[in-house]
């Protein structure tokens, strides 16, 4: 999972132009991405038969949703649009901290006070190495907004981190990604279609495309479901 993952931003950054000229805009990659992981997913819940969520699913299936498959790719994808991938990766270094806070929370966890210290500690450093090194030129502490965008996105997939597992403990992790993502259809479809791009676009922006709908969105999930709720989120 965090082998796939790991491509996302760089391929984000692809997709968008890579600091060449404008290339897929920002919305259309973030729900783009999604239309067509939920047909792939629409296509897969048909195939195993997947029963329908059950009423006590919903709630954790709206988190995922607003995480993972809405607020983690829109957010990105716009910040990326100005962002080096490196630089947006280092804010994302934040992800593991937010995750582990609100998986304590929601499950009611309680971590030994050593791991929140080492783990507060690595989110400052990131913090002060991301703040000092801007965007990779010049130096003095600075962020900007887009940094505010990632920091959202952080957020985000951590709620739909912690959510996607705990249903992942209840059935299998493919349908649990599937499940959110063709439930979010009715939004990302049609918003995806008026962002369409209307002018031509290179095939490394495509392929850029092609990996964060197919890995990102969808397969990378089944490993990372399965991952957290083995070992616990």
């Amino acid at each position: 999972g965090v082998f796939l993952f790991a491509w996302t931003l760089p391929m984000t950054r692809l997709a968008t132009g890579a600091g060449g000229p404008p290339q897929l805009d920002g919305l259309f990659i973030a729900m783009g991405r999604a239309v067509v992981a939920g047909g792939l997913s629409a296509i897969y819940l048909w195939w195993v038969r997947a029963a329908w969520p059950r009423a006590g699913e919903w709630g954790d299936l709206a988190w995922t949703t607003i995480g993972v498959v809405i607020g983690f790719p829109l957010l990105t994808s716009l910040a990326l649009e100005t962002l080096p991938a490196v630089h947006a990766a280092v804010i994302v270094g934040l992800l593991p901290l937010a995750t582990a806070a609100i998986g304590a929370w929601v499950h009611r966890q309680r971590a030994s006070v050593g791991f929140w210290v080492c783990a507060a500690l690595g989110s400052v450093l990131v913090m002060l190495y991301a703040a000092s090194h801007g965007h990779g030129s010049g130096s003095g502490l600075h962020l900007q907004w887009t940094d505010a965008l990632l920091l959202g996105a952080v957020l985000c997939a951590a709620f739909g981190y912690v959510h996607g597992a705990r249903l992942s403990q209840g059935r299998p992790p493919e349908q649990v990604i599937s499940w959110a993502l063709v439930l979010s259809l009715p939004l990302t479809l049609p918003v995806a279609w008026v962002a369409r791009p209307t002018a031509a676009v290179t095939a490394a922006a495509w392929m850029g495309f092609a990996y964060v709908s197919l890995f990102s969105m969808w397969i990378g999930f089944f490993a990372w479901y399965r991952g957290l709720a083995l070992g616990g989120t």
